[in-house]
C-alpha cells in the first residue's frame, strides 16, 4: 500500500506542474483585465499611466510563464501568493472557505453512497418489480435534471412553499455566532440537493453488480445450500456487487466538485465557489491556481482511494501490481 501511494504521489508531481502552467496560459489569454477588476469602479475614471502603473505594481504585464514559474516556486515554499480580488492571502482565502466546502461535499456525499447503495440492493432483489421500475426510472429522472435546476426547485419548495428549511447562507439573519443548530438546518438544502445530484450514480451501479452477483454459481450454491436470503444478500451478492461503486467513487470526485460549486452558488454557502467564480472572472493568478491544484489534487486522492478500497476488499487484486 505504501508503495502505491508513494508511486501515485510522484505521479501526480507532473500532473499538476501541467495543470498549473495551463491555468496561468489560460488565464493570460483571458479577455478579462485583471487591473479594472482589482479597481473596480475607480477604473472607469482613470487614465492610461495610472492603470499602466498599477498593471505593473500587480505583476500582470509580465509574461505569464514567468509568473507562472513565481507562483510556483514560492508555493513550494509554502507560499501561495496575495490574492488581488479578494484583498488577502491565498492561503487565508483556501482556509476560511474548504472547511465548508469539506463539510458539504463529505455529507453529501455519504448520504448519496448509503442511499443509493438501500435503493440499488432493494431494487436488484427483484428484477422488473415494480420497486425496480419505480427506482430505475427516478433515478434517470435525476440523472437527466441538472443540478442549478435540482437547487432552485428544492429553494422554492422547501424555503419558499413549505417554510421549513432556510434557502441559504450558513447562519439565520442577524445571528453573529454559528451554532450547531442553525449549520444543520442551513445544510439540509444544500447537502439533500447535492446528495441527489450523486444519488442516481450509485443506485444503478449498485442494483447492476448486485443483481449480477444474484445470477453467479457461488450465490446459488448458498441459496441451495438451505442459508437465508438475508445472509445470501448481505453475505454474498452484496459485498460482490459494490465493487463496481468503490471505481465510481472515485470518478465521481470531479463532478462532485462542480456540482457543489454549483450548490454553494446557489445556496449562498461560504465555501470555495464564491472565490473560484471571483478569480476566473478578475484573472486572479494565485488564487485560480491554487483553487484549480487543490481540485486536482483531490480527484487525484479519489482515485488513489477507490484503487486502494478496491485491492482491500477484492482479493483477486495485488495492490503491489497497481
Amino acid at each position: 500500500m505504501a508503495r502505491l501511494v508513494a508511486r501515485r504521489a510522484l505521479l501526480a508531481v507532473p500532473v499538476l506542474l501541467v495543470v498549473t502552467f495551463g491555468v496561468f496560459a489560460v488565464a493570460a489569454a483571458s479577455p478579462f483585465d485583471p487591473v479594472k477588476a482589482y479597481a473596480g469602479t475607480a477604473a472607469l475614471g482613470a487614465d492610461r499611466e495610472t492603470l499602466d502603473r498599477l498593471r505593473e505594481n500587480l505583476g500582470v504585464d509580465r509574461p505569464f510563464t514567468e509568473r507562472w514559474w513565481e507562483w510556483l516556486t514560492s508555493a513550494a515554499g509554502g507560499d501561495l501568493g496575495q490574492s488581488g480580488v479578494m484583498r488577502q492571502p491565498v492561503a487565508e482565502v483556501i482556509g476560511e472557505r474548504l472547511v465548508w466546502s469539506a463539510l458539504l461535499c463529505a455529507v453529501a456525499f455519504a448520504v448519496a453512497v448509503l442511499l443509493g447503495t438501500v435503493l440499488g440492493v432493494l431494487a436488484a432483489r427483484r428484477p422488473g418489480s415494480p420497486l425496480d421500475r419505480a427506482v430505475t426510472f427516478l433515478a434517470y429522472v435525476l440523472e437527466a435534471a441538472p443540478v442549478f435546476w435540482i437547487a432552485l426547485l428544492a429553494v422554492w419548495l422547501f424555503a419558499l412553499r413549505l417554510d421549513v428549511l432556510p434557502a441559504g447562507g450558513l447562519t439565520d439573519t442577524g445571528s453573529e455566532h454559528v451554532t450547531a443548530g442553525q449549520l444543520l438546518s442551513h445544510l439540509v438544502l444544500p447537502a439533500g440537493v447535492l446528495a441527489v445530484s450523486q444519488l442516481p450514480w450509485f443506485t444503478l451501479y449498485v442494483r447492476q453488480g448486485v443483481g449480477d452477483a444474484l445470477a453467479e454459481d457461488p450465490v446459488r450454491g448458498a441459496r441451495a445450500r438451505g442459508l437465508s436470503e438475508r445472509t445470501v444478500l448481505l453475505g454474498h451478492a452484496l459485498r460482490s456487487g459494490l465493487l463496481p461503486v468503490l471505481t465510481l467513487i472515485g470518478s465521481r470526485v470531479p463532478e462532485l466538485i462542480t456540482g457543489a460549486l454549483l450548490v454553494e452558488s446557489v445556496f449562498s454557502w461560504p465555501g470555495i465557489a464564491a472565490a473560484t467564480v471571483e478569480a476566473a472572472t478578475s484573472v486572479d493568478f494565485p488564487l485560480l491556481a491554487a483553487l484549480t491544484t487543490l481540485a486536482t489534487a483531490a480527484v487525484l486522492a479519489g482515485n488513489l482511494l477507490a484503487d486502494l478500497l478496491y485491492g482491500l476488499t477484492d482479493p483477486r487484486v495485488k495492490l503491489s501490481e497497481m
